[in-house]
């Protein structure tokens, strides 16, 4: 299985009076723009996957639409609680064990947990790999998805994203 790690793209700033309820902060207009630039790289180098696994807040399922629009991937996008902030890696393990071996899985979410959930797939423990706005990592497993017993293909940032020109890219 490969798992690719997503963060969501650039989002308004905080603002209690704008967005009462922080699960509805939009990504800014900048934001769907480096978002989309980094989603056609994370095609690019990946190839499409089978699904897109996305955090419930507004600014992940925007970013998570925007991957499958660019990918033209209908019915790819599934949204799960255990992406939201907060939740456990432990129950992302268990979604992810509901998808086939081979499969290529997208996780669209939120710092610090993706940052947490790469060190527990590489390392088996919470160590923070911090991906930035719209950047990504790729993550490979021989059987099934474990702690510890994932392999770094490639880790980027949204800008190292934009610039992947063709799937033969060396990066």
């Amino acid at each position: 299985m490969r798992v690719i790690l997503f963060r969501h793209g650039p989002a308004g700033e905080r603002d209690p009076e704008r967005w009462p309820d922080d699960r509805i902060r939009p990504l800014t207009p900048k934001g769907i723009e480096r978002t989309r630039r980094a989603a056609r790289g994370l095609l690019r180098l990946e190839g499409e996957p089978r699904r897109v696994l996305t955090s419930p807040l507004e600014r992940c399922v925007r970013s998570a639409r925007i991957l499958a629009a660019e990918g033209k991937l209908e019915n790819a996008v599934e949204t799960v609680e255990a992406l939201a902030p907060r939740s456990s890696w432990r129950d992302v393990l268990l979604r992810l064990a509901e998808e086939p071996a081979d499969a290529k899985v997208v996780l669209v979410g939120h710092e610090p947990d993706l940052g947490k959930l790469a060190g527990v797939l590489l390392f088996g423990a919470p160590a923070a790999l911090p991906l930035k706005k719209a950047g990504a990592c790729s993550i490979d497993f021989e059987d099934t998805v474990a702690a510890g017993s994932g392999r770094l293909r490639w880790f980027l940032h949204a800008r190292g994203l934009a610039d992947v020109r063709s799937s033969r890219s060396k990066v």
